[in-house]
């Protein structure tokens, strides 16, 4: 047990690492263990913590053998952050780094706006990020989480949570009851852990889905993406690392209105690849869907307050934006960024993980950021998810004018990629 922590009896069960019978008492109780959550559970036990991780649903069934169409941008900032949690060492498939990217303005089965913005290798000294599989990022987390003595795996599990300026005392339905001296909400938008703290959430809806999934194509993508607005919603083409199946393989994200998303991932595959062919265009050459075709509704929103007694919110808990530049995981493994670097230090001196002055310290340094981030991809997303031809000619010079600029590219690009 920690030292100077109000101890909390338990089931007096014979201990068992993965949940089998009663655990000691922990550093930080956290609940949910999707991608961010469980990478914070990861980095903290690295760093010494002793961690709880409980979720919902069993971990295993989560890696998906088969290839389903979904992959993640991880930013270099958050790529550092996987290889110093352990985890990316263990992905089973090879990332794809992204080392271009073209963004462009037009509108579906028409050429692209001479005036564009692209982003090449000469404005950053490394790849702007790595797509990686969904499927490769889980198996990789989940062999982390079971390969550290400093985690206990709770899953499938749900827990009761009782806060107090003492401790937290956490209750799971299995039987199990242990002390925490920080409970941390990653569950996703509809937080119980914040609903329970009555944290308030503003929501800005879309009325949009998003469109996920995968190409083949003809040609080699030589590890360039594209960032294509239209005015329906910004369509972005992700370069992915090939499969003896599919040697030239690309990520989709595509935005549309939300009667006219269904309407496009209920088409047959041909019209279905037809439809991406008008907003990618042909520079790929022709493209085929592979893997399985996701639909998301999307909306930005954030909570009001990222913090409580002995809470701390991450992830999508904590804030939600659109996915017009990709940033929605990349900003939540900011979020374990900033946490666990208080949490491994504040260790490290023998301070309590779940004092007010450090977690008023994580909000304050996370909190403004995100903010701004919410703000520039609401705004890009009104700016350039319309038809007028005034704004139009507008946000195509602008694009120029930043294409012309290379040390505002590079700035863009140090933000983007989290460094």
């Amino acid at each position: 047990m920690t030292e100077g922590m109000t101890p909390f009896p338990t089931t007096g069960l014979d201990a068992g690492k993965d949940g089998d019978g009663a655990i000691g008492d922990v550093d930080v109780c956290i609940v949910g263990a999707g991608p961010v959550g469980a990478t914070l559970a990861c980095r903290l036990a690295v760093g010494g913590l002793r961690v709880a991780i409980i979720d919902r649903a069993a971990l295993p069934p989560m890696e998906d053998p088969g290839f389903d169409g979904r992959a993640y941008a991880i930013a270099a900032g958050p790529r550092n952050l996987l290889d110093a949690a352990g985890v990316w060492g263990r992905l089973p498939q090879p990332s794809c780094p992204i080392e271009e990217i073209r963004v462009s303005d037009g509108r579906p089965g028409e050429a692209p706006s001479p005036l564009f913005l692209e982003f090449g290798r000469a404005d950053a000294d490394q790849p702007f990020g790595w797509m990686i599989e969904a499927r490769s990022l889980r198996v990789a987390l989940n062999a982390a989480l079971h390969a550290s003595d400093n985690i206990v795996v709770l899953a499938p599990d749900e827990a009761a949570i009782t806060r107090t300026e003492q401790g937290v005392m956490v209750r799971t339905r299995s039987g199990r009851a242990f002390g925490a001296r920080l409970a941390v909400a990653a569950e996703g938008r509809r937080s119980p852990l914040r609903e329970q703290a009555r944290i308030g959430i503003t929501r800005l809806p879309y009325h949009q889905c998003g469109i996920v999934g995968a190409v083949a194509h003809e040609r080699p993508h030589g590890n360039r993406a594209l960032e294509h607005f239209l005015p329906a919603g910004p369509f972005a083409q992700l370069p992915m690392a090939g499969t003896a199946d599919y040697p030239n393989l690309s990520a989709i994200v595509w935005s549309e209105r939300d009667e006219v998303a269904r309407r496009m991932v209920a088409l047959p595959p041909d019209a279905f690849a037809h439809e991406i062919q008008r907003r990618m265009g042909d520079w790929l050459g022709q493209v085929t869907p592979v893997g399985q075709r996701w639909i998301y509704p999307l909306s930005a929103q954030y909570a009001q307050r990222y913090v409580d007694t002995r809470l701390a919110l991450v992830g999508d808990a904590a804030h939600g934006v659109h996915p017009i530049a990709g940033q929605g995981l990349n900003l939540g493994f900011r979020d374990v960024i900033a946490l666990a670097d208080l949490l491994i230090a504040a260790h490290a001196r023998g301070e309590d993980p779940g004092a007010q002055a450090l977690l008023r310290r994580y909000q304050a340094r996370c909190r403004p950021v995100n903010m701004l981030m919410l703000a520039a991809m609401d705004g890009l997303e009104r700016l350039f998810g319309n038809d007028n031809p005034i704004l139009r000619r507008a946000r195509d010079l602008g694009l120029a004018g930043v294409h012309r600029l290379p040390a505002l590219r590079r700035a863009f690009v140090r933000q983007a990629m989290g460094l």
